[in-house]
Formats: structure tokens, sequence, C-alpha cells
């Protein structure tokens, strides 16, 4: 899941954006609305993670574009303010959901997952493909039965993988949902993420890679 995180209180941005990471989330963070826009208009985010008072352009404002644009991409609307009447104007703006400050970071985990499923094509909570059962709210892989630990980027391209449904996975496709946007596009993170996946899957291995294509299962 790739994750944009805007908050102008930066030690709360940065708080919010390692502990979504720690969650096996793509993240990336502005302060502002504008530094905001010029993301969602160079990435494909699932969800937003949107401070309404921002310095430069309101939140409502970027909410508002993201709707216009007709974006699959969920945003869930932070607030110091709790008055329904304040949760309400969100809600009519256009964002999914509201969660007024301070949060449980563990709630926000939660409703970040839920809109998460629903910027993509419907699928069951977990995923079960070649004898591997993958459920994202636990962050839990069984391979035939017996767990399997993951470090969370090893997690982030099985989950990438699982939900392509057997199709084929572009190296590209992987470094755009699993990390993110500082990370060097030409970089081999990909291909050796894959191949320890591989090795902790175990045999017979299940990610197939198709030359010149990228990955599937």
């Amino acid at each position: 899941m790739r994750v944009l995180v805007v908050e102008d209180e930066q030690l709360l941005a940065e708080a919010v954006a390692t502990g979504l990471r720690r969650e096996a989330m793509a993240v990336d963070v502005v302060y502002d609305g504008e530094a905001a826009l010029q993301r969602i208009a160079i990435n494909d985010y699932d969800v937003v993670v949107l401070d309404r008072d921002l310095p430069l352009v309101h939140g409502d404002d970027v909410c508002r574009k993201v709707v216009e644009q007709g974006l699959a991409t969920r945003v869930i609307m932070l607030t110091a303010s709790g008055d329904i009447s304040d949760r309400v104007e969100g809600l009519e703006i256009g964002a999914d959901d509201y969660l007024p400050k301070p949060f449980a970071f563990s709630e926000l985990v939660a409703r970040v997952r839920a809109l998460g499923r629903r910027a993509t094509v419907p699928l069951p909570p977990v995923l079960e493909r070649a004898g591997i059962s993958l459920d994202p709210g636990r962050r839990e892989v069984l391979r035939d039965g017996k767990t399997v630990q993951l470090a969370p980027k090893e997690f982030a391209v099985l989950e990438v993988l699982m939900r392509a449904g057997g199709a084929v996975v572009s190296a590209e496709q992987l470094l755009e949902k699993a990390w993110d946007e500082h990370t060097d596009p030409f970089t081999n993170v990909v291909r050796v993420t894959v191949m320890t996946l591989r090795r902790k899957l175990g045999d017979p291995a299940v990610i197939i890679t198709v030359p010149g294509s990228g990955y599937r299962i």
C-alpha cells in the first residue's frame, strides 16, 4: 500500500510515517498542501492521511482536488477539532474518513487499511494462493500452514504479488507500491528482496520470474 502523509507538525508527521512503514506500507511525507498536490499529481497513492489545517493550500482544497480528478485515492482527514459539524463538513467535501486528534495509532492503522481496501478491487481479508496465506491485518504469513517470518518490505512485496492474482507485476510496480519516493529507481533492491522472499517461503518456489516483464505467483 502506498500512503501520503500530509501534516504540518513535522514530529507528528514523521511519527505517523514511521509507524505506517512498520506496518509494511510505503510512505511519503510532506508538510503543506501545495507539496501534497505536487506529489498526488506524480504518484499513485492508495490513501492520503491529510491534516485539515495546512499552510499554503488548505487541506479542504487538497481533498477537493482529489475528488475533482476522480482518483481512486482515498482520503482520511485529521483535525484538532472533534466537533461533529467539522466532521460532517469534512465528509461533505469528499473525505472518505475523518479522525480527530489526538488519536490512537492502532485506530489510524485500521482506518488506513480499510480505506486501502476500498481503493482497489475488493478482495478477501485473507489472501490465499499457491499454498500461501497472507493476512494483512495481522501481518501474518503462512506457507502450507507454517508461519513465515518476514521483514516489512518482504511482506509488502508478497502482498502486492498476492493481490495481483497471478498476473505479472513489474519491478517498477513493486518499487512504486512497496517503497517510498526516496528510493533510487535504478536500485536492485526489488531483485534482492524477491530473492530473500523466495528463500524464506521455501521450496517449491512460488514466485516466478517472467523474463523482461517481472514476477508472479
